[in-house]
């Protein structure tokens, strides 16, 4: 079993114009929504890193929570890669000193652009130099550009500099690509795009206790409802208290049985232990199959022996595999 727990002890998280923020003064920021903190937006991350060493200054993420979609569309119910807990551990695992974090209300939203740089950025922050995105927009309507803020960042004495676009093998590494791969299951493909295997984090709930019937005990997570993850089964590993252990899990309806709501259900393998009320982390390694119904219970746990076989040899594939996560402080 292998740490793969990387606390940043120095990372502050401070929100919105808290006293904190006179920690994080003057630095150099990397400024977006990193939903998923994926390459592109590590792109973006290590300018900032670059250009706040060249300097001496501390580097820092500013970022919005919740995802301004969530007030622009509200009827569209978003499938997020990372919640706000996993976007700043991911953030605190680059090497940043810390995040900024704004509340993204309908105050904040009315910001015009201007705004947005001089009570912000330069207010409340005094940057001292900003890295964005070739499409990050930002402001009232989104009416500022990566060109406005350049242009702003001259006149008020910061330097500006724009990732431009990644792609890999042709594909844009961004975070709608990624959520198309994981809505069809290919999860290996979104962790080419990540960086790093995609993951959930959850409070282990109590379940009918059927898979233990069945010889194979779960650990299962209720994840957001606008989870888009494809119902089927993986290779997982999970993270407790540090420790990483290989398993198969199961996100669906359980067709064979209730079809309820949709449920992760992880099985680890040769793990002995209660994890109910346990916070754990799964990422997913592999993908094994397609969700399925049977008219049979035999059949469905020979299928189960089946899929931890396939799930066994995926993960002896991947070793090592998963995500780098820090621990705001």
């Amino acid at each position: 079993m292998t740490d793969h727990f990387h606390p940043a002890e120095s990372f502050v998280v401070v929100r919105d114009d808290a006293p904190g923020v006179a920690a994080i003064k003057g630095a150099v920021a990397a400024i977006g929504n990193f939903d998923g903190v994926h390459r592109g937006h590590r792109a973006v991350i290590d300018a900032a890193l670059v250009r706040a060493k060249a300097i001496a200054a501390p580097a820092i993420a500013v970022t919005f929570e919740p995802h301004p979609r969530a007030l622009l569309r509200p009827d569209e119910p978003m499938f997020r890669l990372t919640d706000e807990t996993a976007k700043l551990r991911l953030l605190a695992a680059t090497g940043l000193s810390g995040a900024l974090v704004l509340t993204f209300d309908r105050a904040f939203a009315a910001l015009s652009a201007e705004e947005f740089i001089t009570r912000i950025l330069v207010g409340q922050l005094g940057i001292s130099g900003a890295t964005i995105g070739f499409d990050f927009h930002f402001g009232h309507q989104r009416g500022g550009s990566p060109a406005f803020l350049a242009a702003e960042g001259a006149r008020l004495g910061f330097p500006v500099e724009t990732a431009p676009p990644l792609e890999d093998e042709g594909r844009p590494v961004s975070s709608s690509s990624i959520r198309a791969a994981l809505t069809e299951g290919r999860v290996v493909e979104a962790a080419e795009l990540l960086g790093h295997p995609w993951f959930v984090s959850g409070t282990v709930i109590r379940g009918d206790q059927r898979g233990r019937d069945l010889g194979f005990p779960t650990a299962n997570l209720a994840l957001d409802p606008a989870c888009g993850l494809k119902h089927g089964i993986y290779a997982v590993r999970a993270q407790i208290g540090g420790s990483v252990h290989d398993g198969v899990a199961s996100f669906g309806t359980r067709p064979t049985f209730d079809d309820g709501a949709a449920l992760l259900e992880v099985n680890l393998f040769d793990f002995a232990g209660d994890l109910y009320g346990a916070v754990i982390d799964v990422a997913f390694i592999g993908w094994i199959r397609a969700e399925l119904k049977f008219d049979a219970i035999d059949a469905l746990v020979r299928r189960m022996h089946e899929d931890a076989r396939l799930a066994r040899a995926a993960l002896a594939r991947a070793p090592g595999a998963f995500p780098l996560l820090g621990k705001p402080s």
